[in-house]
C-alpha cells in the first residue's frame, strides 16, 4: 500500500507540472505557425518579435523558406516550424549581423529591425537533417533541464535540422516492460545505469554502472523527454526513438532458461544479457517496448536500433544476419506498419575485420528498402557508403561525427564538409542519399566546423570556405572587427587543425593523459599532431594582433574573446609536449637542475591555462558538476550525480577503466585540481628516484595514480561557476610570457605582427 501511495503521488506531481502531451507526433500549419512564434520570442524578445509576420505552407515538394517585407513587417515563409525558423536565422544574418553560436554569440540587434529590401528564397536539397549521437545525451547532455533544451531545439531548427535523435526518458519504458515480465525492482537495481551513463545502458554496453537509479530520477527524464517531444514536433521535426535491441537484466535467464541469450563484454565492463533476434521472446519483448514507448511518447515511425554497438554477432553466417534483421525489424512492424529502423553504420567501420561486404549485404538485406534509413556516421573521415554500393540500395544520410568524448581540441575535416555533400548529390552511385547529418559525441567545442556543416543543408553547391570564413568572422567579431588580419588567422587554421586526415579525432595533450615520459603514451591520450604547429602559433599571432583597445579590433565581441581563448589554450596544450619532454631528458641525464626547472615549467603552464580557462563559461568544471547536483533532489541524488560528473570525466569507469581519460576535459577546475595534482605527484615520484639513484618505477605509479584519481571521483570540491578575470588581458599575458620561446622551437617568427600592445 505504501508503494502503491508513492507511485500516485509521484504521478499526480507530475500532471500538476502540466507536462504537454508527447504523443501527439503531428502538428497542423496553425500549430506549427504558434510554435514558431513562441521561437522568434524567445529568440529576439516580444518586442521585437511583433516586426514578424508568420506565413506557413505545407508542401510535399521538398523544405523550403523564404523572407521579405510587406512593407510593414518582415513576412516569414516555410513549408513548416523548421523552415520559418531557418528563415528567421537567414534574415538576422543578412540584416542584424546576427549569430548564434554554443561559444561565443553576437546577438545584438537594431531598433527597429530593418525590413528586407528584397525576397529571398532557400531550398534544401536534403529530405533528412539529422542531429545527434547516443553519445551526445551523456558527454554534453547529462544534467540539462528544459531550458537548456529549448535553447538547443531552437538552434536545431533554425539550422534547418529535422530529424533529431531523441533517447531522454528511455528508462521508464524499460522499467514498465520488465516490472511487467516480472522482475521486481530490486532486481533492476543491478540493471540501470547511473544518469552519466545511460548511453552506453541503452546501447547494450554495460549494467548498473554509475547506479542505482532512482525512481525519482527516472521520472524527471521522463518528463523532461515528454517536453523535449513536444517541442521538437511542433515545429515539424520527426524524431528519431529507439526500439529494442535485446538488452535484458543479468537474471534473465534465471526466470526464462530457455530462452537464447548472449553474453557481452564492452572494453572491461562486466558482461551484460543480450536476448538473441532469433529467440521467439525478442519479438515478445519488442513489441511490448514499442507498445509501451508509444503509449508514453507517442511515436514519428522512425526507430533507432543498434543491435550490435561495438560487439559482435554470435556468428557471421549471411542466413543468421539476415535472419537477425528481419527479426529486429518485424518487431517494429508488428506494432507500427509504418515503422522504419534508422541504423547507425558504426559498426561497419568500428569492427571491419568482421563486416566483410557479404556480411553487410546479408544483414540489410532482412529489411526492406523503404523499411530502413543508414547513418554513415563518420561520412567526412571513414566513409562506407563507398564501398557496400551505396549500402546496397539502402536509403543512408552522409553524417559529420568529428568529435569524441566532447573534447575540445581544434579539429575538423574541413575540405571534407565543405565539399563532399554538395557533391554527392550529382554522383550517380550516392543516388540514394536522402540527407546529411551531424553525429558528434559531444557539443559545444569548435564552434567554426559545426557552423561549416550547416552551411550545407540549404544549399546544393559546395562551399567556398574563404568566402564563408568572410561571412563566418565578419558576424562573429562585428562589421567593424579586425578583418584581414583575423580572416587570416582562421584561414590558417581551416588549412591545418581543421584539416585532420591522420588522427581520429584532433590530438589530445599531454597533460589530460595519465603521467608518464611517452612522447605519445596511445590509448585515449594519441598526442600526434596532424598538422605543423608552426601553423597554429601564425594565427596565433594574429589574433594577438587584434586583441588591442579601440575601433576596429574584435576585443570587445563575444565570439572574439571566446576564439582567443581557445587558440591561446590549443598552443599551451601544444606547448605542454615540449616541455615534458625537456623534463624526460633531464631524467635521462640525471640532471636534477634541469628537471626541477622543467617541471616547474611544466607545472606552470598548466597554472597559466587554468588561469585563461576560468575567464569563460564555456571551460568551468565548476557548471559541470553544479549542474549534476543540481539534477538530484536528495542529498543522495546530488553525491551520485556528481560522483557519475566526476567519474565520466576521468577514469570512465573502474579504477582499471581501459578508456579513463577519453572524455578529458581541458577546463578550469579540472586544471587545478585533478591534471596539475596528478603531474606533481609524478615529478614528485621520479624526482625521489633521482635522489635516491634508483630506477623510475612507472608501473608502481600508475598503480597509486588509480587510487589517487578514485579518490577524487569520491570527493566534494567546489568550484567556480562563473567566470573570473579578463580574457583578452590574460591571453595577452601568457603571450608575453610564452611566446618568444617557441621563435627558434617551431621556426616561426612574428614579422609583419603588430605587438605593440604587449
Amino acid at each position: 500500500m505504501k508503494k502503491y501511495i508513492l507511485v500516485l503521488a509521484t504521478l499526480m506531481c507530475l500532471a500538476c507540472r502540466e507536462v504537454p502531451d508527447a504523443t501527439k507526433s503531428e502538428f497542423t500549419a496553425a500549430e506549427q505557425s504558434d510554435a514558431a512564434e513562441r521561437l522568434v520570442e524567445r529568440v529576439v524578445g516580444k518586442k521585437a518579435a511583433r516586426a514578424f509576420s508568420i506565413v506557413i505552407t505545407p508542401s510535399t515538394d521538398g523544405d523550403w523558406f523564404a523572407y521579405s517585407s510587406d512593407g510593414r513587417k518582415i513576412v516569414l515563409e516555410g513549408n513548416n516550424g523548421v523552415s520559418v525558423a531557418s528563415a528567421l536565422r537567414q534574415y538576422l544574418s543578412d540584416y542584424c549581423s546576427w549569430q548564434r553560436s554554443w561559444c561565443g554569440s553576437s546577438e545584438n540587434l537594431p531598433d527597429p529591425l530593418p525590413l528586407p529590401e528584397s525576397r529571398v528564397k532557400k531550398e534544401s536539397p536534403y529530405k533528412w537533417r539529422y542531429y545527434l549521437n547516443y553519445c551526445t545525451f551523456n558527454y554534453t547532455m547529462s544534467w540539462w533541464d528544459f531550458d537548456r533544451w529549448q535553447e538547443e531545439i531552437d538552434y536545431m531548427a533554425m539550422n534547418g535540422i529535422n530529424m533529431p535523435l531523441a533517447v531522454t526518458g528511455q528508462n521508464s519504458v524499460w522499467k514498465r516492460v520488465y516490472n511487467s515480465l516480472g522482475f521486481t525492482d530490486e532486481e533492476l537495481e543491478s540493471f540501470f545505469s547511473g544518469p552519466a551513463y545511460f548511453n552506453w545502458f541503452w546501447m547494450g554496453n554495460l549494467d548498473g554502472w554509475g547506479g542505482p537509479l532512482t525512481d525519482n530520477l527516472m521520472n524527471k527524464h521522463e518528463e523532461l523527454q515528454k517536453r523535449i517531444l513536444h517541442a521538437e514536433r511542433s515545429l515539424g521535426m520527426t524524431p528519431v526513438l529507439p526500439a529494442f535491441t535485446g538488452h535484458v537484466p543479468p537474471t534473465f535467464s534465471e526466470k526464462f532458461p530457455d530462452a537464447k541469450v548472449k553474453t557481452t563484454s564492452w572494453v572491461n565492463f562486466s558482461p551484460v544479457s543480450i536476448l538473441q533476434p532469433d529467440e521467439p521472446m525478442f519479438n515478445t519483448i519488442g513489441e511490448m517496448f514499442l507498445k509501451e514507448q508509444s503509449a508514453l511518447y507517442g511515436t514519428n515511425h522512425l526507430y533507432t536500433a543498434d543491435t550490435f554497438n561495438e560487439n559482435l554477432p554470435p556468428q557471421n553466417d549471411s542466413l543468421y544476419l539476415s535472419g537477425m534483421s528481419s527479426q529486429v525489424f518485424q518487431a517494429m512492424r508488428n506494432v507500427d506498419p509504418e515503422a522504419v529502423w534508422v541504423m547507425q553504420g558504426w559498426l561497419f567501420h568500428h569492427k571491419r575485420a568482421f563486416w566483410g561486404l557479404p556480411q553487410i549485404e546479408a544483414l540489410l538485406s532482412g529489411v526492406p528498402d523503404d523499411g530502413m534509413i543508414i547513418l554513415d556516421l563518420w561520412s567526412e573521415r571513414y566513409p562506407v557508403w563507398n564501398r557496400t554500393e551505396s549500402y546496397f540500395g539502402k536509403t543512408w544520410i552522409w553524417c559529420m561525427l568529428h568529435n569524441f568524448g566532447q573534447n575540445i581540441t581544434l579539429s575538423g575535416n574541413v575540405t571534407s564538409v565543405a565539399n563532399d555533400p554538395a557533391n554527392l548529390l550529382k554522383n550517380p552511385d550516392a543516388a540514394n542519399m536522402a540527407g546529411i547529418g551531424l553525429t558528434m559525441e559531444g557539443i559545444e567545442q569548435n564552434p567554426a566546423i559545426y557552423a561549416l556543416m550547416f552551411e550545407n543543408v540549404w544549399r546544393d553547391t559546395p562551399i567556398d570556405t574563404d568566402e564563408f570564413l568572410k561571412e563566418y568572422i565578419g558576424l562573429r567579431y562585428g562589421s567593424t572587427g579586425p578583418g584581414d588580419a583575423a580572416l587570416h588567422a582562421w584561414q590558417t587554421i581551416f588549412r591545418s587543425a581543421y584539416e585532420n586526415n591522420v588522427n581520429n579525432g584532433g590530438q589530445e595533450s599531454i597533460i589530460t593523459g595519465r603521467p608518464s615520459f611517452a612522447k605519445n603514451p596511445g590509448g585515449t591520450t594519441n598526442t600526434n599532431m596532424h598538422y605543423d604547429n608552426a601553423d597554429l602559433i601564425h594565427a596565433w599571432d594574429l589574433l594577438i594582433s587584434c586583441a588591442g583597445p579601440g575601433e576596429g579590433t574584435g576585443e570587445g565581441t563575444d565570439g572574439f574573446r571566446y576564439d582567443l581563448v581557445d587558440v591561446t589554450r590549443q598552443v599551451l596544450a601544444n606547448y605542454a609536449s615540449v616541455l615534458q619532454q625537456q623534463a624526460f631528458k633531464a631524467y635521462l641525464s640525471k640532471d636534477m637542475a634541469a628537471f626541477d626547472e622543467a617541471a616547474a615549467a611544466f607545472l606552470g603552464l598548466i597554472d597559466d591555462m587554468e588561469s585563461i580557462l576560468a575567464t569563460r563559461r564555456e571551460f568551468l568544471l565548476g557548471k559541470w558538476i553544479s549542474d549534476a547536483r543540481r539534477f538530484g533532489d536528495s542529498p543522495g541524488e546530488k553525491d551520485l550525480c556528481e560522483r557519475n560528473a566526476r567519474n565520466l570525466l576521468t577514469l570512465w569507469g573502474n579504477r582499471d577503466c581501459r578508456i579513463r581519460d577519453y572524455a578529458c576535459r581541458q577546463w578550469a577546475g579540472m586544471m587545478s585540481s585533478f591534471y596539475r595534482p596528478r603531474w606533481e605527484h609524478f615529478f614528485s615520484a621520479v624526482r625521489l628516484a633521482l635522489e635516491t639513484s634508483v630506477d623510475f618505477d612507472q608501473e608502481a605509479f600508475n598503480e597509486e595514480s588509480k587510487d589517487w584519481e578514485w579518490e577524487w571521483v569520491n570527493s566534494h570540491e567546489d568550484y567556480a561557476v562563473q567566470p573570473c578575470g579578463d580574457s583578452v588581458e590574460e591571453c595577452l599575458r601568457v603571450y608575453a610570457k610564452y611566446r618568444s620561446a617557441m621563435d627558434t622551437l617551431y621556426n616561426v617568427s612574428v614579422e609583419g605582427v603588430d605587438r605593440e600592445m604587449i
